[in-house]
């Protein structure tokens, strides 16, 4: 029996609407959630993403602006233009666009961010709060692909959960999230022995290894959850996962496709971080703080 396609587009679509309403109601208290960008040097597909974040900020009557730099800016000038934006009001989510030239220090610059405008949810401080299972803001597309399962209504809680990478920004806080719903969680990598032995047993199966079609039918286990975040070139040059979709689709009980899975999530889940953040300073001046 072919698998349940576990739409991307829908699910977000499904989280803006709700999230245009709570901007309207946050905007007519005086406070329009803002998020900023900073974009160094002019790498093309960071760019198309920078530029499709911004077009989801404007869609839900969000403010958001872009701050362009050279890419031989000095790494103090970017971390001066980050201080300046923790110190603004009418910003809420701070985001510079990954990866970063060679010269500066990607740890440094993600430190810089103020935790409370860090929507990103790299900073250590909240990295830390998300290992303890407190309140903060979430890893954008970890925090994606756990509410496309709740979405579903799929269950977490007892499950074997596999994560094929470690990435920090995907692999690790992937399976920190779904630890916190009670799953069993397996990390698997690069040096794993006899992969497709592990991956067999997972019921919630979740692809962050970043090569193309890597992992086949051989790989999952009857009707698992398949999760892909892989985002590849196949050798035709057509945007592919790392799930060898069309191997696996009559194999698995539900699959993400790529494009249209996970993609459209993580940029919801960047602007349901600001909104957030926002709703954050408003709690904060009603209570006098």
């Amino acid at each position: 029996m072919p698998a349940t396609i576990i739409d991307g587009r829908e699910i977000s679509n499904h989280i803006r609407t709700g999230l245009e309403q709570e901007v309207t109601k946050l905007t007519a208290d005086g406070i329009k959630p803002g998020l900023a960008v900073i974009l160094v040097g002019n790498n093309q597909a960071s760019r198309t993403y920078v530029t499709s974040k911004q077009k989801s900020c404007k869609a839900i009557g969000m403010h958001s602006e872009l701050i362009e730099l050279s890419e031989d800016v000095e790494e103090q000038v970017l971390l001066n233009e980050i201080e300046t934006l923790n110190n603004r009001d009418d910003i809420h989510g701070i985001l510079v666009q990954l990866p970063l030239p060679a010269h500066i220090s990607e740890t440094k610059v993600i430190e810089t961010i103020s935790p409370n405008k860090d929507v990103d949810g790299f900073h250590p401080v909240n990295i830390g709060k998300m290992m303890t299972g407190q309140d903060t803001f979430l890893p954008c597309t970890p925090f994606g692909v756990l509410e496309m399962l709740k979405y579903m209504e799929l269950p977490i809680e007892g499950k074997n959960a596999v994560i094929v990478g470690r990435s920090n920004i995907v692999g690790k806080p992937a399976g920190q999230l779904l630890l916190n719903e009670n799953a069993t969680v397996t990390y698997c990598h690069s040096k794993t022995a006899n992969l497709a032995s592990v991956t067999k047993e997972a019921d919630i199966l979740v692809a962050a290894i970043g090569r193309a079609k890597m992992l086949t039918a051989d790989y999952v286990k009857e009707g698992a959850v398949v999760i892909d975040v892989g985002m590849n070139r196949d050798d035709h040059g057509k945007l592919c996962g790392d799930v060898d979709y069309n191997d696996v689709f009559e194999k698995a009980g539900y699959i993400t496709p790529v494009p249209g899975g996970v993609g459209p999530m993580t940029i919801t889940m960047l602007l349901y971080n600001t909104v957030k953040s926002a709703q954050n300073v408003l709690s904060n001046r009603n209570s006098g703080k």
